[in-house]
C-alpha cells in the first residue's frame, strides 16, 4: 500500500486538473451559447435567400445558369474534386475532430482529382503528413467565426469553380443536432441542385405570383447564388464552432467526473492508510508499555 505522503500528493494532483477540465467546461459552454445565438440571428436572411432561389427557379425551369452546370461531360476520374474540411485548431473534444477526418478519408477514396480546403490547424496538420494537396493559401482559424472570413472562402472557390479549376465542392463539418448528440456531415456546395430548391411544391391551383428580375435573369442569379453560397459556409462555420465546443463541454465534464472518482477512491485510499498507520502506532505503544512493565 502506498504512504500516506504519496496518496495526499496524488488527490491534490487529481483535484488541481479537476479544476482545470471544470474551468475548460465552463468556457466552451459560453462559447456554444454565443455560436447558437449568432447562427439564430443570421438564419433568416439566408434561409431568405433559398427561397428567392426556389421561387426563380419555379417560375424558369428551364433556366441555365452556370452554377447548377453539374459539367457531366468529365468522366470521374478526371474531375476536380475540392472539399472545405472544417475541424479544431486544438483536441481535448472526445471524437470530434476523428470523425470529420474519417469522413474527408470516404471522399478522397473516390476517383477524382482532389484538392483540400482546411479551416482549423489540427485538419491541416493531418492531412499534409500524409501528402494530400492542400491549398496553402487558405489558413483560416475556426475561432470565432464571421461572416467576413465567409465572404474570403466563398470568393476564393466560386473563382475557381468559375474558372473550371474545381468541377466539385463539399464542405465536411459536425452539425450539431441538440446538446447531446452531434453529426459530421457532407454537404453539396456545388454545383448547386434543383432538386433541394424544390422541397416547397405548391398545388397547380395555386395562384403563381408575377415575378419581374431586372436588369436580366443572369444578373440576379450572378447576385444571390454568391450571397447564398457566403450563407452556407457561414452558417457550416459556426455550426461546426457550436459542436466542437459541445463535444469539449462533454469531455472535461466526463473528465470532472471521472477525477471526482478518482479523488473518492484515493481518498478511501488515505483513510485506510492513516488507519493503518494509527493502528501501527497504538500496537507499538503498547508493546513498549508492556516491555517496561516487565
Amino acid at each position: 500500500m502506498a504512504n500516506i505522503r504519496e496518496i495526499q500528493s496524488r488527490i491534490n494532483s487529481v483535484k488541481d486538473t479537476m479544476k482545470i477540465t471544470n474551468a475548460m467546461y465552463m468556457i466552451s459552454s459560453s462559447k456554444m451559447t454565443q455560436a447558437k445565438k449568432k447562427l439564430s440571428d443570421t438564419e433568416p436572411y439566408f434561409y431568405a435567400l433559398q427561397g428567392e432561389i426556389s421561387r426563380i427557379l419555379r417560375h424558369l425551369p428551364e433556366l441555365e445558369h452556370r452554377y447548377f452546370d453539374a459539367r457531366k461531360d468529365i468522366p470521374a476520374e478526371e474531375r476536380k474534386i475540392g472539399s472545405i474540411v472544417i475541424t479544431a485548431d486544438k483536441g481535448l473534444a472526445g471524437a470530434y475532430n476523428h470523425n470529420i477526418v474519417k469522413l474527408e478519408e470516404e471522399i478522397l477514396a473516390k476517383p477524382g482529382i482532389h484538392k483540400l480546403f482546411i479551416v482549423g490547424e489540427l485538419g491541416r496538420h493531418y492531412f499534409a503528413k500524409r501528402g494530400v494537396q492542400i491549398d496553402t493559401n487558405f489558413q483560416y482559424t475556426v475561432q470565432k467565426p464571421t461572416m467576413h472570413r465567409a465572404r474570403d472562402i466563398s470568393g476564393v472557390l466560386l473563382e475557381q469553380f468559375e474558372a473550371g479549376e474545381l468541377d466539385e465542392i463539399y464542405i465536411v463539418y459536425t452539425r450539431m443536432e441538440n446538446s447531446v448528440q452531434s453529426d459530421a456531415e457532407i454537404l453539396k456546395l456545388l454545383p448547386l441542385e434543383r432538386s433541394s430548391f424544390n422541397e416547397m411544391k405548391m398545388p397547380l391551383n395555386v395562384h403563381r405570383e408575377a415575378i419581374e428580375l431586372y436588369p436580366s435573369v443572369e444578373a440576379v442569379m450572378d447576385s444571390i447564388v454568391p450571397n447564398y453560397v457566403t450563407g452556407m459556409i457561414y452558417c457550416t462555420l459556426v455550426e461546426a464552432y457550436a459542436s466542437e465546443h459541445n463535444a469539449r463541454m462533454m469531455a472535461m465534464k466526463s473528465a470532472t467526473d471521472s477525477a471526482q472518482s478518482l479523488i473518492h477512491d484515493l481518498s478511501i485510499l488515505y483513510n485506510r492508510a492513516r488507519q493503518a498507520a494509527i493502528t501501527q502506532e497504538i500496537t507499538e505503544v503498547c508493546a513498549g508499555a508492556r516491555a517496561q512493565q516487565k
